[in-house]
């Protein structure tokens, strides 16, 4: 029952929040209008805001349905708000024409995944398949791995967001394997942080579906990816099997392995890595002629097969 109030609120909430926003961000202009040159697909201007809903629905339900309000939880809070807030900021400064330079907000993001591991939201170590035994990783590789894959889920999430219903939808099918996994894990708090953003990206897709009427921006995007990462990362996937790594490497997949590529081909051709282009799966695929439903679909297609393959290995 908890599991299905916690999901039917957070749909409910979104489906009633976004529009409000939408209006809202029409009436102070913060609304997104793409430049001529612009990499970006559409073109018309474009309300923010969304993942203003998206943080405050979250944060809502999990003081609600959680109820476990302690110092780890304040740092867990304490590190999705400085997530959120440079992404507002990142927002802002799209808004007013302008770019936000790639240190201060690595600064922020690094500082922020750094919180987690001190809420005791680790890579503890891992377990041998063959010998069951258990091999604790040093402190400093915990750290280093934490901070790196919360860091990573973040990155991949945004940069997904580059067409209509793509990130919302692609988030919410990991988050549905993820709380699959920790509802049979017996990981309560997982299991309902990702129904809640299950929920989340169901209302929002509502409105962000092609043709998009509102857009969660930077600050949507990089939160969906940290509490993903968040969810991935603590209670059921602390510690792990060589064999169960896989489900959180594959349930959030699609992102991952597309990324990979393209961080690798901007190195190859001596490109920042930090400076968006079109090298992203979802560009690739409308230079081939399908429409951006399209597009949208056969990635969701893809990320369902992933996701599915990666409910089979845990339950193998």
């Amino acid at each position: 029952m908890t599991y299905l109030l916690s999901f039917i609120l957070s749909l409910v909430l979104m489906l009633i929040i976004t529009p409000l926003l939408k209006r809202l961000a029409y009436k102070i202009d913060y609304t997104e209008k793409p430049k001529a040159d612009d990499r970006k697909i559409h073109k018309a201007a474009k309300p923010y805001l969304a993942g203003v809903g998206m943080f405050v629905t979250f944060w809502v339900l999990y003081v609600i349905f959680v109820r476990d309000i302690n110092m780890n939880t304040l740092l867990i809070f304490i590190s999705s708000l400085m997530i959120f807030g440079i992404g507002m900021i990142d927002d802002w400064y799209k808004i007013s024409g302008k770019d936000l330079r790639a240190l201060p907000k690595f600064i922020v993001q690094i500082i922020a995944c750094s919180l987690i591991f001190f809420a005791n939201v680790k890579f503890l170590g891992i377990t041998n398949p063959l010998s069951h035994v258990y091999y604790s990783f040093p402190v400093w590789l915990q750290f280093l791995l934490t901070v790196s894959w919360i860091f990573g889920i973040t990155t991949v999430i945004n940069f997904m967001d580059g067409m209509d219903g793509l990130a919302g939808g692609l988030t919410c099918i990991s988050a549905g394997t993820l709380s699959i996994v920790a509802v049979v894990k017996g990981d309560t708090t997982s299991a309902i942080m990702g129904i809640i953003l299950v929920g989340i990206c169901l209302g929002y897709l509502k409105y962000n579906k092609y043709p998009s009427k509102i857009l969660m921006g930077d600050a949507g995007a990089t939160f969906l990816g940290f509490t993903l990462g968040l969810i991935s990362l603590s209670g059921a996937f602390k510690q792990a099997t060589m064999i169960s790594i896989f489900v959180p490497v594959l349930a959030l997949g699609l992102p991952i392995f597309d990324n990979i590529y393209v961080v690798f081909k901007r190195i190859r051709e001596h490109k920042p890595i930090y400076v968006g282009d079109t090298n992203q799966v979802h560009y690739r695929l409308l230079s081939t002629g399908l429409n951006q439903r399209q597009v949208v679909q056969f990635l969701y297609l893809a990320s369902l097969c992933l996701n599915l393959v990666a409910i089979i290995i845990f339950i193998l």
